[in-house]
């Protein structure tokens, strides 16, 4: 987290463009599928790991990983270091309403500071100039984006260079839990990596069905894996012998 902070300040204060994307299992699986996602998620300056699966899963093929670090918890230290250094942060995405009722709770939060701009996420095709033009011309520090994948990725591809803002992030469902439409699972349940679980105790009916999925297939992944590398290391050792 420390780290990850201290790169997306000095990129605002010496404007030098720094996109972060946040990974966990989902975006992980379908990455193998959408070209446009994983091109996104391997031309970005910091990957950060966003699951606790993804953790778990580099430990287990001995990559050392020091800690998650969840996207609403770095947007959250972000704003901080925004109010206190005077960077000047954009919001793009989710309904007028959801935005609308985050911007204030932040507002709220840190009364120093400057937000640059906001703007829905249901904007059309045809709006999209219109959309980079405004962010442009606000001369925004940073850039949030609460936009669903691979809606997100897509915007990004095509107006990603010509946007002028120095760090850029997804920041998934953020303001939704900010605004307080969405409860985040309880501290326990973060720290074990079941916040997917809560979340489809919350919205069982769109939530399950993707999560079955995913780590399903990530499940498959990590067996192929832990497979190959067996064969590997046999076939290694007889040939050192």
């Amino acid at each position: 987290m420390v780290e990850t902070v201290e790169r997306a300040r000095v990129a605002m204060r010496d404007r030098r463009r720094l996109q972060h994307v946040a990974l966990n299992v989902a975006k992980f699986v379908n990455m193998r599928s959408d070209r446009v996602l994983r091109s996104d998620v391997i031309g970005s300056d910091i990957i950060g790991i966003d699951g606790m699966g993804i953790v778990l899963a580099l430990r287990l093929f001995g990559v050392p990983v020091k800690e998650r670090v969840a996207g609403i918890d770095l947007f959250w230290e972000l704003l901080s270091i925004c109010a206190r250094d005077g960077f000047r942060p954009f919001l793009l995405g989710a309904t007028p309403d959801v935005l609308n009722r985050a911007a204030n709770a932040i507002a709220e939060h840190f009364p120093s500071i400057q937000i640059a701009g906001l703007r829905d996420g249901y904007f059309r095709p045809e709006e999209e100039p219109d959309v980079v033009a405004e962010i442009i011309d606000s001369k925004a520090d940073c850039l949030f984006i609460a936009m669903p994948t691979p809606r997100k990725e897509r915007f990004l591809s095509a107006y990603r260079d010509r946007l002028g803002v120095p760090f850029i992030m997804g920041i998934g469902g953020s303001l939704d839990v900010i605004g307080g439409d969405v409860r985040r699972a309880p501290q326990i349940m973060q720290s074990m990596g079941l916040e997917w679980l809560y979340r489809v105790y919350q919205e069982p009916r769109r939530m399950w069905w993707r999560y079955a999925k995913t780590n399903t297939l990530f499940a498959g992944m990590l067996i192929r894996g832990m497979l190959n590398q067996y064969a590997v290391g046999p076939r290694r050792l007889s040939r050192s012998g």
